[in-house]
């Protein structure tokens, strides 16, 4: 058997799927911006943000459900584009997915050396990033079940983290804990509890749409996942509602505990971890350690987000050069089931990225960044546009919903609400700007769909795709059910 023929293997068990889509959707977004969003928009703000946010990813996680537990592929949102929508669009998602995470490795590889200053100040940080990055490599070429496990206990460290938080925290707003109940203080202060209106909560709905993404590295893992159509609906269910309690349950703490006014919360930032308000209110409980505890907890997410960089932009390569939309070289596997060349490929172009930085590149390194972070709007767009196609070509063909192992909820209106609001923080990513009609100022922020409409027109336009005819859709899946 060649290499190629052997395939991935399916050794995700639930409880990989579990952590995969948790330790996805829970980094620094929560543990450090969160402070910056309360201020931002107000306690109250910041909650009706991420909650709209939250709605919106529980349509698009249910949706992906949908198809992930019918169609368990590593292409994901990528071949459900391909077969249901359009090639072109397959293609255009593919690539700026892969993209994405292969920058987002490079980021983490910053991250993880600015964490270390926090202990040795004095080493100098590429030691950390070079040695970081090993780590990251060495987890994804054992096994698909060695990044899985590695996930289960980096993500579980955060959960883990999030839950004494939540109790300390409850504590202290009772008074049990920190001295004197706060009360509703700090919802009355100024113009709490929201501060900036309406804009400042479309401003944070944005930053919020950042910090939920990574849930959907789950249909990127049900193709190889033991049994996808048991564990991707368990998946599916459970980890969305934790991971709404966490962000809720944080922000609203958060936002009892300390003033929306308070300045640390403005100065929190990757290279700040003191300023963390899961450090500040942790302080204010008498955790004397709470600046070096969180900055560990941090140092696990920024490794989380990397091992999943390197593993969910393989699998997406691998899947597009099965399809023909990459070269043939990146289709094949070793006996362990890992796509060794594209995990060749993307380690070599997130050290390219870190070394853009390294050199003091700053202006390049920022583009690539804003670049990538779109990406992950534009992947949840192709999710509710596909499931959309996907139900009604399922309809048309004649097949019976009954037969579908997990259906999404509210459907047409779950897929549609979902698009219209992923356009709408997609579309106002800098408004302020291009309502000035300063469209180079705007530029940085839309590099990223730009990037994605090359793809796609170029794709279009080189292969004369057209738009599937629904009737011919393929539904068929190298997956069988035992």
């Amino acid at each position: 058997m060649s290499e190629k023929n052997e395939g991935l293997k399916r050794t995700l068990k639930t409880r990989h799927l579990n952590m995969i889509a948790i330790g996805g959707a829970i980094g620094t977004g929560l543990f450090v911006t969160s402070g910056a969003s309360i201020s931002g928009a107000g306690p109250g703000g910041a909650l009706v943000a991420y909650s709209l946010i939250g709605i919106m990813v529980y349509f698009l996680m249910t949706s992906l459900g949908e198809m992930a537990t019918f169609m368990p592929v590593s292409g994901s949102f990528e071949t459900y584009a391909t077969r249901f929508v359009d090639p072109a669009l397959g293609f255009a998602l593919g690539w700026n997915y892969w993209y994405n995470w292969a920058i987002t490795v490079a980021c983490e590889l910053v991250a993880g050396a600015i964490v270390m200053k926090f202990w040795f100040p004095d080493v100098p940080g590429v030691i950390w990033s070079a040695m970081f990055l090993v780590i990251l490599f060495v987890l994804n070429i054992i096994s698909a079940r060695m990044y899985g496990e590695a996930e289960f206990w980096f993500a579980g460290i955060k959960v883990v983290t999030i839950g004494i938080f939540l109790v300390v925290g409850v504590l202290m707003i009772f008074g049990i804990l920190g001295g004197n109940a706060p009360g509703f203080h700090n919802w009355k202060i100024e113009d709490a509890p929201f501060s900036g209106g309406f804009a400042a909560i479309f401003s944070i709905a944005m930053i919020a749409g950042f910090s939920f993404q990574g849930t959907e590295l789950v249909g990127i893992a049900a193709g190889e996942s033991e049994d996808p159509e048991k564990n991707v609906p368990k998946a599916i269910n459970t980890v969305f509602w934790r991971i709404l309690i966490f962000y809720i349950g944080a922000l609203t703490i958060i936002g009892f505990i300390l003033p929306y006014t308070d300045p640390n919360l403005l100065k929190a930032g990757t290279d700040n971890m003191a300023m963390s308000p899961f450090t500040l209110i942790f302080e204010r409980a008498g955790f004397a350690a709470a600046a070096a505890v969180m900055n560990a907890v941090i140092l696990t997410s920024v490794l989380s987000c990397g091992n999943s960089g390197l593993y969910a932009a393989s699998r997406m390569l691998y899947a597009m050069a099965n399809e023909g939309k990459a070269p043939k070289f990146l289709a094949k596997v070793n006996k362990r089931g890992v796509p060794m060349n594209c995990l060749y490929f993307t380690t070599a172009v997130s050290i390219l990225a870190f070394l853009g930085y390294l050199v003091g590149e700053n202006t390049v390194y920022l583009w690539l960044v804003n670049a990538s972070g779109m990406a992950g709007f534009i992947a949840w767009l192709g999710i509710a546009v596909s499931h959309y196609r996907f139900r009604k070509a399922y309809v048309l063909q004649g097949k019976d919903l009954k037969d579908l192992k997990y259906k999404s909820k509210l459907f047409p209106l779950g897929p549609i609400i979902a698009f219209v609001l992923c356009t709408i923080v997609i579309l106002g990513q800098d408004y302020k700007d291009l309502l000035a009609g300063n469209f180079i100022g705007a530029l940085p922020a839309y590099v990223g769909f730009i990037v994605f409409l090359v793809f796609y027109i170029a794709y279009k336009v080189v292969r004369k795709t057209k738009i599937v005819d629904l009737t011919h859709a393929d539904f068929s899946t190298d997956y069988k059910a035992e």
